[in-house]
């Protein structure tokens, strides 16, 4: 029969293993998180790229026309 010290060891020893383990996997879920993040920013900017280019492109135009009829 084992003594206690023995499987204390080997219960310590098998712990150990299953907090790398557990390591490992939050680690490859915060990469699939993150890529799942930036899928979703390219996808906003794909979708709403444009727009918000014309938007620009008209503020800048009001004010260049309000700064050469010399209002504010």
């Amino acid at each position: 029969m084992p003594s206690v010290a023995v499987l204390c060891r080997g219960l310590l020893a098998c712990s150990h293993v299953r907090v790398r383990r557990e390591r490992g996997a939050s680690a490859v879920e915060y990469g699939l998180l993150i890529s799942g993040v930036a899928a979703l920013i390219v996808s906003a900017v794909l979708l709403f790229g444009g727009s918000v280019t014309d938007l620009f492109t008209g503020t800048c135009d009001t004010v260049q026309a309000a700064r050469s009829a010399g209002t504010c």
